[in-house]
């Protein structure tokens, strides 16, 4: 047969791979702080006009994650009135600003190397941009993907948008243990006593290093922003919007000229109403997607990846950078088990069975953590625990949330799980250290127990959210969902 009657698989892993790189520039912003914050923590306390505290230390971390609250609130109107492509153009853009500006934020207006409160803003101002673009992209590269990909194979293509963003994470760990070079971090001890009384190896990591490891963002962002203007506009956007012809030429591509007419007219009769209320098909509908994006975050997932490094060293552990490392690995490994199983086991057995051996992992670190001799199981239950995440709640959340909406609400439904996500990633990761440090009286370990303890009953609590609510998804078309919704209304 001919490619016009089956397809391109090649010209679709074409479009699919140029889409995975905004999953990859999640990963990597998002954990380019990991590297980075012990630089800029000492570079900031050095000011002269204001103090420099724990609690500025800790907004400026994460102050990203405002943005991507901000950017993925924002995705369902550009999605929507500018498109999945423009979008996701927008998102590369914002991405590049963000490095080149975190890794210089005196340009145009402040003197360089000189800490101050103004420049302070600005960094964090940059630190936002970036977050945007990670909102934007969280949100529309899944987006994207699910209304390309044929309904047989999407659940695995979208899975690989996951596998970009711990791709991402790896990614810059490896960057920025090669900026570091012979390099070291500045102590903590040492911050306090101002940059002068800082070890002279350190110096070169506060005045310049975490430069570089912001900076080393503008290649991918760039190369992002550059190819996303080469592949097309999604099919079921371009019927929204009353280019069909153009949409039946991109099926036509991806599926075969055959398929592509069925495609479009199942697209057609799904949009005689193009613009709909976003409770049309019940509150159900809604209320799942954005409860998939608080467990995702609720289950303490972000707590281990952004800390790993502190975690690993409060165990005791002699290098907890190449043990972060080696966690990355694993979780590149166990993200992959999910790509080449979403398809044959289904997306809620990943997620149950996720979901149990989080809590497995979670328990086991509450009832082992800062016990003498116990390091070894500490350190493999939050392997497991970490693991089991990348095979279930990692990748699936994302491909449920592109695949669960009716196509006439998915852009502003996508668009809220997704805040709802970033709302509760921030809201873990500000709570994990004040949690994690609690004590009843002096020197317990409540604080390590409760944390980790509360996070395996959520897990639980997940396991039975999605046993009892959440539809297969499974080998149905987009249109079948709004099929499915409007039976349960």
């Amino acid at each position: 047969m001919s490619q016009s009657e089956n397809g391109s698989k090649s010209y679709l892993i074409g479009i699919v791979m140029v889409a995975v790189l905004g999953g990859l520039l999640f990963g990597y912003d998002t954990a380019v702080i990991s590297g980075a914050e012990k630089g800029l923590q000492a570079f900031f306390m050095e000011a002269k006009d204001f103090s420099y505290t724990d609690g500025w230390h800790g907004f400026t971390s994460a102050s990203a994650l405002i943005g991507c609250i901000i950017g993925s609130a924002l995705s369902g109107f550009l999605a929507t009135n500018l498109g999945r492509k423009k979008s996701l153009i927008v998102a590369g853009l914002l991405f590049f600003v963000s490095a080149l500006g975190s890794m210089e934020p005196e340009f145009l207006f402040f003197e360089h190397g000189v800490p101050t409160y103004s420049l302070l803003i600005m960094f964090n101002i940059y630190r936002i941009i970036g977050g945007i673009g990670v909102g934007l992209a969280s949100a529309i590269c899944p987006m994207y993907i699910g209304e390309v990909a044929p309904s047989n194979i999407r659940g695995m293509l979208v899975s690989w948008n996951q596998f970009a963003i711990i791709f991402g994470q790896l990614v810059v760990y490896f960057v920025n243990f090669f900026i570091l070079g012979d390099h070291i971090q500045p102590l903590v001890e040492e911050m306090g006593k101002g940059l002068a009384a800082i070890n002279p190896a350190a110096q070169w990591t506060v005045t310049t290093g975490w430069r570089y490891m912001f900076g080393s963002e503008a290649v991918p962002a760039g190369l992002f922003a550059l190819l996303i203007c080469f592949v097309p506009e999604t099919p079921r956007y371009l019927v929204s919007i009353g280019q069909d012809k153009k949409a039946e030429s991109i099926l036509a591509k991806i599926n075969g000229s055959a398929q592509a007419a069925q495609i479009i007219q199942d697209i057609k009769d799904t949009m005689v109403v193009k613009t709909e209320k976003l409770m049309s098909y019940g509150a159900m509908c809604i209320f799942i997607g954005i409860m998939l994006s608080v467990f995702q975050q609720a289950v303490g997932i972000n707590a281990v990846l952004y800390y790993a490094p502190r975690i690993f060293g409060d165990m005791g552990m002699d290098n907890p950078m190449m043990i972060t490392v080696f966690m990355g690995v694993i979780n590149i490994l166990f993200t992959l088990v999910a790509i080449f199983t979403v398809e044959k086991w289904g997306r809620k057995p990943l997620l149950i069975y996720g979901s149990l051996g989080m809590a497995l992992g979670a328990f086991g670190v509450a009832l082992s953590f800062g016990h003498a001799g116990m390091e070894f199981f500490t350190a493999a239950s939050l392997l497991i625990y970490s693991a089991s995440f990348m095979f279930s709640w990692g990748p699936i959340t994302w491909v449920l949330i592109a695949e669960i909406f009716p196509n006439t609400i998915r852009g502003a439904a996508v668009a809220i799980a997704v805040a709802f996500q970033w709302i509760f990633n921030f809201i873990v990761s500000s709570t994990f250290v004040p949690m994690f440090n609690m004590h009843l009286k002096e020197g317990d370990d409540f604080g390590h127990w409760f944390t980790y303890g509360l996070y395996g009953i959520i897990c639980v609590i997940a396991a039975i959210f999605v046993w009892r609510l959440v539809p297969e998804t499974k080998g149905k078309t987009l249109e079948d969902m709004t099929k499915l919704w409007k039976k349960q209304k």
